[in-house]
């Protein structure tokens, strides 16, 4: 069932989006060369804890033991902060929820550490530019896989593929809500969108193959090929003005 959100609810969404912006744009600073992934968790945490009215979405969300999900390279999502140390040009997705007054938001950014090779430029610009590709089709009367058809068919016009095991989703009081939002999907079908509702649109783009593996710890996917991999996402709402990217600054 998909829940639609009131104005009230829309706005405690809002506080909560920002704020896992505003932690997301100040882990930029961080983002080096000889950073460890587990100094960026620690950041994080310092900061969540100097605000009363914020709480980790993550942390201990099915039993994942982190406030920060850090995915380096070839890790498409949910890496784990470690001893691993950041290195030139490498590139690192962050992502990270917040919850304010019993409502979720979430947002990712894939970041550069330091200079970058022309490909993994060309990767990070495509997977922003196709969020916003899809955030474009959340308009009233459109169908859900709008959105979807419109991440797949830009990513794939620029020689990238969509992750299909991991999707975007609702959400609301709850992280994961209906509907699901797969990046890849037939234009002018899925559920009619409609006023309040609230999805995080999440295109996760490999440079090589779709194709995935999950890593020994049980949580982290990565590239089956060992190619690399990017990843954005915003909190979205549809109101009577159209998209609303609420986790946006």
């Amino acid at each position: 069932m998909i829940v639609l959100k009131s104005a009230e609810e829309i706005g405690r969404m809002r506080r909560a989006a920002r704020y896992a912006m505003e932690v997301l744009v100040a882990l930029k600073e961080s983002v080096k060369a000889d950073v460890r992934t587990a100094d960026l968790e620690a950041a994080c945490v310092e900061m969540v804890q100097k605000r009363a009215d914020m709480k980790a979405a993550f942390k201990g969300y099915n039993g994942f033991p982190y406030a920060l999900c850090v995915s380096v390279n070839d890790e498409v999502v949910h890496g784990m902060p470690s001893f691993r140390v950041l290195k030139e040009g490498d590139i690192v997705s962050l992502d990270f929820g917040a919850i304010y007054k019993g409502f979720y938001g979430d947002a990712a950014i894939t970041y550069p550490v330091g200079r970058i090779s022309d490909d993994a430029e060309k990767l990070l610009r495509v997977t922003r530019e196709s969020l916003y590709k899809g955030i474009e089709e959340v308009r009233e009367g459109n169908r859900l896989y709008d959105v979807s058809f419109a991440i797949q068919s830009y990513v794939e016009a620029q020689g990238f593929s969509v992750v299909r095991e991991f999707v975007g989703h609702g959400i609301g009081m709850h992280l994961h809500e209906e509907p699901q939002i797969p990046n890849f999907g037939v234009k002018g079908t899925g559920v009619r969108l409609k006023r309040g509702m609230v999805f995080a649109i999440e295109p996760m783009i490999n440079a090589g193959g779709s194709e995935i593996i999950i890593k020994e710890n049980g949580w982290t996917a990565a590239t089956k090929d060992g190619r690399l991999s990017a990843h954005f996402e915003h909190t979205v709402a549809l109101t009577e003005k159209g998209p609303e990217i609420l986790s946006a600054l």
